[in-house]
């Protein structure tokens, strides 16, 4: 009998030990995971505060069915306007006051540029951010960091190889945002085309907060060039394509990844305006007949009627947001039961090659103790006007 109190006795401290130890784990309770990300509701990048809405619906959905692991997920997303300011404000909002567990899919080159020193020096996770600015996957620099979205490098490079081989003798245009989004681009394409080619591009940057860029679309047409790149964001990235289109100039047009949205950049540009445009894709395409019946496709359509309804289901932003949340999902599961800073860490970097559903076939989440990226992977597509066509085969920054 002594025995047995003992034993029920011991057990009853390991259960208080365990609900100790889980108490003085920052964010995390018995019954809640606190989660913080900041996003452009407003502002001149308002289209991505789509991902954010994406994000929050997935999440949503997840605890509807019961959280992940017992636990509800708490996601405190907050508005910076694009502003790297208001950026750091929100994020010390949320690790000081909020007391989060860890930031989670931040968007934006400019307020992670302005935070992810600070998070790395509180170190706290900061993980899957949406920028593919390539310095954030260095984690000798930020070991805190892992990215979300495929490195604006990766793709220049990727696209450097298509236009050096099929346009080998072209004179070449770049418009670019005057951020690391558009230097990263641009300086890869650079170093990725012969030295002969690289001679003849011609590039011309922007401010976000200019209110348009046609005096730069009017110049870029008098360097004569047969291909025009844009890499900046939907709001620009719309106005150039359709000034290209009103001054009859008819170069092949690219267009980076985070700018393929047909809600928020092929609509308000005019969808017959870029007809044979082309850009990269990591997720498949809403208007594409091919995956009509695709499983994936199906209960995304089930899902977004369900979450996000009254949202254009076209915009290519709630798609990402959504894949974000099962990713946030699959690191949740990962962790079990210990959701400490740690533990987030590592698994964070232990993602095992994941085919997502909303994934192109073959393009898959892989992270590793020597990769931050969780996307290396890339489908180049080509606009009919009415939707995004594959072609070719997938590229890898990992070849």
């Amino acid at each position: 009998m002594r025995i047995m109190r003992f034993s029920l006795f011991a057990l009853l401290g390991c259960l208080a030990s365990v609900s100790v130890a889980q108490a003085n784990v920052t964010g995390v309770t018995n019954n809640e995971i606190k989660i913080g990300s900041v996003f452009p509701f407003s502002g001149p990048a308002s289209a991505f505060g789509n991902v954010g809405k994406g994000l929050i619906a997935y999440v949503r959905m997840l605890n509807d069915q019961g959280g992940i692991n017992g636990r509800q997920i708490n996601l405190i997303a907050y508005d910076d306007g694009y502003q790297p300011p208001k950026a750091v404000e929100q994020t010390r909002k949320l690790v000081e006051g909020d007391e989060v567990a860890m930031i989670f899919g931040q968007m934006g080159t400019p307020g992670n540029s302005a935070t992810v020193k600070y998070l790395n020096a509180k170190k706290v996770p900061h993980l899957f951010i949406s920028s593919g600015a390539a310095k954030f996957a260095n984690f000798n620099d930020f070991p805190f960091t892992t990215t979300g979205l495929l490195s604006y490098a990766v793709e220049g490079r990727i696209y450097a190889k298509y236009v050096g081989k099929n346009f080998p003798n072209a004179k070449v245009a770049i418009l670019y945002q005057n951020d690391d989004l558009g230097k990263d681009f641009l300086g890869a394409f650079k170093e990725g085309v012969s030295s002969g080619l690289a001679e003849k591009i011609t590039a011309l940057s922007y401010e976000v907060a200019e209110p348009t860029i046609d005096s730069q679309v009017v110049n870029l047409k008098t360097s004569g060039a047969d291909v025009f790149l844009i890499a900046g964001s939907p709001k620009f990235t719309a106005q150039a394509i359709r000034k290209a289109y009103e001054i009859n100039w008819r170069p092949q047009i690219m267009l980076n990844f985070v700018s393929s949205s047909i809600a928020a950049t092929m609509v308000p540009a005019g969808v017959e305006k870029a007809i044979g445009a082309i850009s990269g894709a990591l997720l498949k395409d809403m208007v594409d007949e091919r995956w009509a019946n695709d499983q994936g496709i199906l209960e995304y359509r089930a899902f977004f009627a369900k979450y996000l309804s009254g949202a254009d289901i076209l915009d290519g932003n709630y798609m990402y947001g959504v894949t974000q949340g099962m990713i946030l999902e699959q690191l949740l599961k990962q962790c079990g039961s210990d959701l400490s800073r740690e533990n987030l860490l590592k698994q964070a970097r232990s993602i095992q090659p994941q085919q997502f559903p909303l994934a192109i076939p073959g393009i898959k989440v892989n992270t590793s103790a020597n990769n931050s990226m969780a996307w290396t992977q890339l489908q180049l597509r080509r606009w009919n006007g009415k939707g995004w066509e594959p072609f070719g085969e997938i590229f890898s920054a990992l070849d």
